[in-house]
């Protein structure tokens, strides 16, 4: 952000104590700020494995820091959004802590309805905007951009107002939103959210937290920020089968669920349940599948010791499903499957792929329809 001339607060990482330490004492500062880097929100109120309660730390002696540090580096921290065992920390920003006048709320985000970008803005910042859109819905602001244009000065100036900036900071403000409308645009971004979008009593107005989502689609062009991305707190299993290009998510059911898109993971996750069953997981193909994907994809279902039964449904648009029945018959033999496998496969080439599943003398259960599907693949789990 800093880069692109948005104003934050000046920052180093440190990834051990003396790191830390040092870093203290480089940013010269009246008061720092002490914030462990996981991907969760409530650090605040969380808890370390050390025994150090709270993941935000502020202090004005730069000892103190190396010392919290090492309470909180190699430790797990549990917050409200964390698995119970906590998320280990292996990395901590200290920050120079600036005092706020006033908190505001502000996000740039890719709004389908709108078939463009929308600004959104709050004079009420620092909490969780759901609430204030519940409590208050008149203090949530609005500007739709035209992508083709791009940000207004009118847009950026009638949001600064609406967010309460006056004088000179309303300028200061505006200009603020213009670049981070900028940055927004030139990372490929979906989200970017600043809570709080604040101002200083020294007249500054700053960045003070900000969360950004980005485009997965946009990865060949981002290379530099998806070289970024921190694996190591994600579950193993995610991690293989991003190196085939496939999203995996575990649940805690024993009904994997092997499907192309997020929209038809979610419905398939849903008639499992209404007809009874759990589903241990669903892993995403995505759109330009190749049958190595497929073999994978069965590699890491069957690995997972819940799975019990598998429901493969796939809407074949872009996806070809004789490749997908090909990856099938290929992994049942070589993993020499052992649980039921129930097959609903709709669109290109759903013949050709009903006849390969049909003819491979594998005992493979065909469904007609994905109401079918579950209900057959509960009844497998049913029976054992």
């Amino acid at each position: 952000m800093s880069d692109n001339g948005v104003k934050v607060q000046r920052f180093f990482v440190a990834d051990s104590a003396n790191e830390a330490l040092e870093a203290a004492k480089r940013l010269n500062a009246k008061e720092i700020v002490l914030k462990a880097q996981i991907l969760a929100g409530g650090r605040g109120k969380g808890v370390f494995s050390s025994g150090l309660k709270g993941g935000v730390h502020l202090t004005k002696d730069p000892q103190v820091v190396g010392q919290l540090a090492k309470q909180m580096i190699g430790y797990n921290l549990a917050t409200k959004q964390t698995p119970k065992e906590g998320v280990k920390v292996n990395k901590v920003m200290v920050a120079e802590a600036l005092d706020i006048s006033r908190e505001t709320y502000l996000a740039i985000l890719m709004d389908r309805s709108c078939n463009g970008p929308v600004l959104v803005g709050s004079p009420q910042g620092g909490v969780d905007i759901e609430e204030v859109a519940a409590s208050n819905p008149e203090l949530i602001f609005k500007e739709e951009i035209d992508i083709i244009e791009g940000i207004k000065d009118s847009q950026a100036q009638r949001m600064a107002e609406n967010l309460g900036f006056l004088g000179p900071l309303k300028n200061q403000a505006a200009d603020q939103i213009k670049k981070l409308y900028n940055l927004f645009l030139k990372i490929d971004a979906t989200q970017v959210e600043v809570n709080p979008f604040g101002e200083t009593p020294e007249g500054q107005v700053v960045c003070f937290d900000a969360k950004i989502n980005f485009d997965d689609n946009a990865e060949f062009r981002q290379k530099d920020i998806f070289a970024m991305d921190d694996k190591s707190e994600n579950e193993p299993i995610e991690n293989e089968a991003a190196k085939y290009d496939l999203k995996y998510i575990g649940l805690d059911g024993n009904i994997a669920c092997f499907v192309n898109g997020a929209g038809l993971a979610m419905a398939t996750c849903d008639i499992i349940f209404l007809n009874g069953g759990k589903p241990a997981n669903f892993l995403d193909l995505g759109g330009g599948v190749k049958e190595a994907q497929v073999y994978q994809a069965f590699k890491l279902l069957t690995a997972d010791p819940k799975v019990e039964a598998i429901l493969v449904n796939i809407f074949g648009g872009i996806v070809n499903c004789a490749i997908i029945a090909n990856g099938i018959t290929k992994a049942c033999r070589e993993l020499e499957l052992k649980v039921p496998l129930v097959v609903r496969l709709e669109g290109t080439n759903v013949h050709e792929a009903q006849n390969i599943l049909s003819n491979s003398g594998l005992p493979i259960t065909s469904a007609v329809d994905l109401e079918d599907a579950a209900k057959k693949s509960v009844a497998s789990v049913a029976k054992k």
